[in-house]
């Protein structure tokens, strides 16, 4: 039953970051058992798993769907990774291993690579795993748990796709800049890209008018 969930949860996962099932949309537990040939105890569990990662809000009465987040919502989301993120990526810098450096830089190189096909769904999940190790290696349980919480991949997702192409390139510039200054041993340096780089994805997120150099 535990392999049934997690192959469940695996494929409504894809299936969230790729954007066949759209943000806000209501997920039926049936049409799912039925694609995936399994029963409804398995989808439940995977739903479940699935809600506490942030890709799906479960109602007692409502059922479940993808989840969303208004305009408010977004903004706090952003104030606070504005106010966490480039602190943790600071701490993280010394902690690193050249391995882990090295890590970064492909996961980086590859997104690189992603975004001239606009490889959404491949880019979404190495920029997960980008900024997810960046954070476990803050040496903060607690810090690591609060940005777990907001860096949620259909949010992630949204700024990929309403990218211009001149915020994509910058975005992913950030990356590889972050893990030059890793290598450099600057944390203050990665610290000032990480926040340039989600003050380009609320820009993005949000709707704010892009300046033109």
């Amino acid at each position: 039953m535990r392999q049934a969930a997690a192959q469940a949860a695996d494929a409504i996962r894809d299936a969230i970051l790729a954007g066949r099932i759209p943000e806000g949309a209501r997920i039926a537990e049936l049409d799912l058992a039925r694609q995936l040939s399994v029963s409804r105890t398995p989808i439940r569990e995977a739903l479940s798993r699935l809600a506490a990662e942030g890709l799906v809000e479960l109602s007692p009465n409502r059922g479940a769907r993808v989840a969303s987040w208004t305009p408010e919502e977004l903004r706090e989301i952003f104030e606070v990774r504005l106010r966490l993120e480039p602190y943790a990526v600071s701490q993280a810098v010394p902690r690193l291993s050249a391995a882990e450096i090295d890590e970064l830089a492909r996961l980086a190189e590859s997104m690189l690579a992603l975004g001239r096909d606009q490889a959404l769904a491949g880019i979404v999940e190495l920029n997960q795993r980008f900024h997810s190790l960046l954070i476990a290696r803050a040496g903060s349980p607690a810090l690591a748990s609060v940005l777990t919480s907001v860096t949620h991949a259909v949010v992630v997702r949204r700024n990929f796709e309403h990218y211009s192409p001149g915020a994509l390139a910058r975005s992913l510039a950030h990356h590889l800049e972050i893990v030059t200054a890793a290598r450099a041993g600057q944390p203050d340096w990665a610290e000032a890209v990480m926040r340039s780089h989600l003050y380009n994805a609320r820009a993005t997120m949000l709707s704010e008018p892009e300046v033109q150099p």
